[in-house]
């Protein structure tokens, strides 16, 4: 179940932690977030989430990777290299990220580290996936390239504070993809293409933060969980994959609206049974 919740609330602008958290509650298991054998578990969920993100977006990878070899070749970015540029935006977003996120993940979860907390904190996700949909600026026509249309409308300044802002999801209850596809629609991208910059810029730091903690699945506090976390492992591959493949057809027509109407509801309710 944590692992099939995992694959789909990721990438879904609805807090994976934060579901994470309260799902244990809510069904009556004696699971917490600090708890080792929790955190090595999550580990390789987190781990299949970001494999699975780069599979499907193998293509824009790779044609990303090779701008940045140009890059790096030319010893700058040509006017019209947007797989260049996009590379180094992807790269300028995921520095605030990585830096905040070995900062504060544990201070973080130490402070926020009850269902009751997370529940508040989904129903303020909700508020601010709406806040981003009223405020959002109107995207431009273009018949360019996905990639072209991201790379043209997004600055460096503003992937910076993307990438930032992204380390609210570091808090049980706010959304990682919530947050970058909401920085996307405030500076013009469409609904679609802040759907796919939030997904690429989610597999590095996903990937990387899964990487940097493996050690702690593989030594003494997996002990008794590798078994289990390779099945949530897989299980999360699938949702991963289902999920990612929906919303960018969903995203092509429709907004973040009825995920915020969800997060602040669920959040509302469960904050209420909690405290009751």
């Amino acid at each position: 179940m944590l692992g099939l919740l995992q694959g789909v609330s990721e990438l879904f602008p609805v807090s994976s932690l934060g579901h994470s958290v309260i799902l244990p509650r809510l069904v009556g298991w004696h699971i917490h977030q600090n708890d080792k054998f929790f955190i090595a578990f999550l580990v390789a969920t987190h781990l299949a989430t970001a494999i699975v993100l780069l599979l499907f977006f193998r293509q824009d990878w790779w044609r990303i990777l090779k701008g940045l070899g140009r890059s790096l070749r030319d010893r700058g970015i040509a006017p019209d290299d947007a797989d260049a540029k996009l590379g180094w935006l992807l790269v300028v977003g995921t520095i605030p990220a990585g830096i905040l996120g070995l900062l504060l993940d544990n201070k973080l979860r130490s402070v926020f580290a009850s269902a009751q907390s997370a529940a508040i904190f989904l129903f303020l996700n909700g508020l601010l996936l709406y806040g981003a949909e009223l405020l959002r600026r109107r995207a431009p026509q273009a018949a360019e390239d996905d990639d072209t249309r991201i790379a043209r409308q997004v600055g460096w300044p503003q992937t910076f504070f993307i990438g930032a802002a992204q380390a609210i999801a570091l808090i049980p209850g706010f959304s990682r993809s919530g947050a970058t596809m909401g920085g996307g629609l405030l500076v013009g991208l469409s609904h679609k293409d802040a759907a796919r910059f939030a997904f690429l810029l989610a597999t590095p730091i996903i990937g990387a933060a899964a990487i940097l903690k493996l050690p702690e699945l593989a030594g003494k506090e997996g002990n008794g969980v590798r078994g289990p976390a390779a099945v949530g492992a897989l299980c999360a591959a699938v949702t991963a994959y289902l999920a990612v493949r929906f919303l960018m057809r969903y995203f092509e027509t429709q907004t973040l609206t009825p995920f915020a109407i969800y997060c602040a509801a669920a959040g509302a309710a469960c904050a209420l049974y909690f405290a009751l």
